[in-house]
């Protein structure tokens, strides 16, 4: 019996010829982002690492990314200080130039999240464009839309037995129970079966993994990053990305927006301790 041999297409595969040279031999080895760019110099593609040149020569050999590299006619890159620094350019290119192969990033202004009152049982849903979210205490979840808010909270109701009625999303007769409850998924603090009290300290506690933490400083930091001599300084305020910070930079800078991709790749190291911080 013969021995089959399947052949891995990635083995077969060369390098796009029509893609500048040049381009690819500039590429370094540092951290940094970069950049697809058709014939015509339109972004297509934006990418970041902690190795320029050997991921983009990653997907130069990478047979699932033809139609991209068909498109390509040349790949420019920016070096940062570090990862950190990459990941932020990253985000911030990615929603200028709203690259065709990359997934787009929402603007903020369809930003929604949860707030819960002091003393309250039920969750007001708030928007990034009507108040200050690096500000607000008791906020919970982040969200790309209203209806996106809304299937997630269904979701934690189910998953937590929490009651749909108390917490806006059934309609309920006085005096009636919810339709969860009828059917067993709701502990009853529509019925009296559970105090408000209760029912409150439940859904915070499922409401603990959505926290959304304030930002710790009372104004704009540096984020210091260096790299094989290439020292910079990311200036973010309010989970928002401001860019690097220029040489002998004096002005004062422009108050910061709440950024949902700033806060998601800031929150974890910022707040554990791991970044080198100066105040601006």
């Amino acid at each position: 019996m013969g021995l089959i041999v399947r052949s891995d297409p990635a083995l077969s595969f060369s390098y796009p010829s029509h893609i500048d040279q040049s381009s690819l031999d500039a590429l370094p080895q540092q951290p940094g982002i970069y950049i697809f760019r058709d014939g015509a110099g339109t972004a297509i593609y934006v990418g970041k690492s902690v190795n320029i040149r050997s991921r983009v020569l990653s997907h130069l050999r990478t047979p699932e990314e033809m139609q991209m590299l068909a498109r390509s006619a040349r790949i420019d890159f920016e070096r940062t200080g570090g990862e950190i620094g990459a990941l932020l350019r990253e985000a911030q290119l990615i929603k200028k130039l709203q690259p065709v192969f990359n997934q787009k990033l929402r603007r903020t202004r369809e930003m929604c999240g949860y707030v819960l009152p002091e003393e309250s049982v039920a969750l007001q849903l708030v928007y990034g464009r009507e108040r200050d979210f690096a500000g607000t205490d008791n906020l919970f979840g982040l969200f790309g839309s209203r209806a996106a808010a809304l299937e997630a909270l269904r979701g934690l109701v189910q998953q937590h037995g929490l009651c749909p009625a108390l917490l806006g999303l059934e309609k309920i007769a006085r005096g009636r129970p919810c339709f969860a409850h009828q059917i067993g998924r709701c502990h009853g603090a529509c019925a009296g079966a559970e105090t408000p009290e209760v029912h409150r300290a439940r859904l915070l506690e499922a409401l603990g993994d959505w926290q959304v933490a304030r930002w710790p400083y009372g104004g704009a930091i540096g984020i210091v990053e260096e790299s094989d001599g290439l020292r910079q300084v990311q200036l973010v305020d309010r989970w928002c990305y401001m860019g690097v910070k220029p040489k002998g930079r004096r002005k004062p800078m422009a108050r910061g927006e709440f950024d949902i991709d700033v806060y998601q790749i800031l929150r974890r190291p910022l707040l554990g301790g791991n970044l080198v911080i100066e105040p601006q």
